[in-house]
Order: structure tokens, then C-alpha cells, then sequence
């Protein structure tokens, strides 16, 4: 669910935590700050952002028939 410490250190390619964080936001990547300093970043989002996943197809034959509410 969310990055290991190693791949943060990896993406941001810095150690200190305060890097870190600099380099996240200068990525747009959404993150928190623990209270003990450590951060948290959701795998999903980037994955999203960085293309490692497409997103989920929209299932046409579940959408309305918008053609019908005229």
C-alpha cells in the first residue's frame, strides 16, 4: 500500500527525511509526514503519476443509456 523507506530514498534520491520531502513536492507527489519524521507515500498515486499502472477501462455496458433521456 505505501512505498518502503528504500523506495522513497530511491525516487527522491536522497537520505534526510527534509530532502525527502523538498524533492516530493517539487514531483507533485502527495505524501505525509509521520510525527517521528518518516514519510508516507501511497504506491498507488505513484504509480498513477509516473505511469506504472493504467488506470481501470470505464465498463460502457454498466454506464445509462444517455440516448434514451432525450
Amino acid at each position: 500500500m505505501f512505498l518502503t523507506d528504500q523506495e522513497i530514498a530511491e525516487l527522491t534520491r536522497r537520505r534526510w527525511h527534509r530532502a525527502q520531502v523538498k524533492i516530493l513536492r517539487a514531483m507533485g507527489i502527495e505524501h505525509k509526514q509521520r510525527p517521528d519524521g518518516s514519510i508516507v507515500v501511497l504506491r498507488s498515486h505513484v504509480e498513477h503519476l509516473l505511469g506504472g499502472k493504467l488506470p481501470a477501462k470505464v465498463d460502457r455496458a454498466t454506464e445509462p443509456n444517455w440516448d434514451a433521456a432525450n
